[in-house]
């Protein structure tokens, strides 16, 4: 075995290698979160990579817990709704920004890029105002809202990369036929736009699902909050009692359909992100 094949196999161990580490990496956390869920509270802290005993209390716990249900009830409307509204306006945006030409189309994409570069902290006082003058505080749809004016600008940029690579030829011919633009966008346009649509759709679901700052600050009574603050939130029996058993498997519950969601469309997110990439 020559030098250059001793090489060769050293770079694919070392691929193979770094793909292992970044995989732990990545998954570890997670699993040991399972783990953790699945202790006795008496076997909290002993480190343990697999469950001596099986127990279920803490996901009996936390399903045992209205307020936890209620919780999750919201963050499926208000999380839906945001996706719902983000790909509406986000096609009817990307139509106009994609195949209508006029004067500052360039300007108004960069300034839709800009709002989302924005930390929701530094916006948080003067939405805060805005839900409250709408009445909208401590209602989901204040949520929606919020989660709305984030999740919008890139949905709008990336269905719009994605309607400027579709044939022209497609559109002149819906017109020679009569179609008016909304008739274009919902039966020649929208079924091209499925691999986009579902890598947008997705993020803004997981972003409006895992959000946590506006749902903590917008948010006041149980029947109103949301997953991540409802965790937050959860109380032991004390005072001094952090629960880290129902809070380990309140976040199993709620991670679950994320990772489901995302193995299932994983084909047409890696097809939308990189939607417009290539020319040609």
């Amino acid at each position: 075995m020559n030098t250059r094949q001793l090489a060769k196999i050293a770079k694919r161990i070392g691929f193979w290698a770094l793909i292992v580490l970044i995989m732990v990496y990545a998954v570890f956390p997670f699993y040991y979160a399972v783990v953790t869920s699945l202790k006795p509270s008496s076997d909290l802290f002993r480190v343990e990579l697999w469950p001596s005993n099986w127990n279920f209390d803490n996901y009996i716990s936390i399903f045992s817990q209205t307020s936890f249900l209620r919780a999750i009830f919201n963050s499926i409307v208000v999380a839906f709704s945001v996706v719902f509204i983000a790909l509406l306006l986000g096609i009817t945006a990307s139509y106009a920004l994609g195949r209508v030409r006029f004067r500052g189309r360039s300007t108004v994409l960069l300034v839709i890029l800009g709002v989302s570069m924005f930390p929701q902290v530094a916006v948080l006082s003067g939405l805060f105002e805005v839900i409250r003058a709408l009445n909208l505080y401590n209602n989901p749809a204040g949520l929606i809202l919020s989660y709305t004016i984030f999740t919008l600008p890139f949905t709008v940029w990336v269905l719009t990369t994605f309607m400027k690579q579709l044939p022209m030829e497609l559109e002149e011919a819906a017109i020679m036929d009569g179609a008016t633009p909304w008739v274009t966008i919902t039966k020649v346009f929208l079924p091209l736009m499925w691999p986009a649509m579902a890598t947008t759709g997705l993020l803004a679901f997981i972003a409006a699902w895992n959000e946590f700052l506006f749902a903590l600050t917008f948010t006041l009574t149980d029947t109103q909050r949301t997953v991540p603050v409802a965790i937050a939130l959860l109380s032991g029996g004390s005072a001094y009692e952090l629960p880290w058993g129902p809070i380990m498997a309140a976040s199993v519950v709620v991670t679950v359909p994320l990772v489901v969601l995302v193995i299932i469309f994983q084909r047409r997110i890696v097809s939308g992100l990189t939607a417009g990439a290539v020319k040609g």
